[in-house]
């Protein structure tokens, strides 16, 4: 089996492992960043141990280029949380709301 066929390229910042919905981005943040072995990401994602594997050697083989879609997942990932704390949606407003309510009521309790 080549490497390659563990994986499914839906496009150049989006590849999969086969038949699952997780992106190798997910397993190699685990393994590089986090410092988690292949044994726990595996239990984690319920993968098998050869994707993990995969995934790892994939990345140690194109080491240049999937550091690159690495770096873009985080820097997109950083821009969509900036982007939700700048706009959020109508439900986090809402628990925003409640939440100042509910701190400015135990405010008013405590000074009594």
């Amino acid at each position: 089996m080549q490497l390659e066929e563990y994986f499914n390229f839906i496009n150049s910042n989006d590849i999969r492992l086969k038949g699952t919905r997780i992106g190798i981005e997910t397993i190699l943040y685990d393994f590089i960043y986090k410092a988690k072995t292949p044994e726990e990401i595996a239990q984690t994602y319920t993968l098998s141990l050869e994707q993990v594997y995969a995934t790892i050697l994939y990345y140690l083989h194109n080491k240049e280029s999937v550091s690159k879609y690495i770096a873009e997942w985080l820097e997109w990932g950083q821009k969509m949380r900036e982007e939700q704390k700048n706009n959020p949606s109508p439900i986090v407003q809402k628990l925003m709301k409640i939440k100042e309510e509910k701190k400015y009521n135990d405010l008013k309790v405590s000074h009594g």
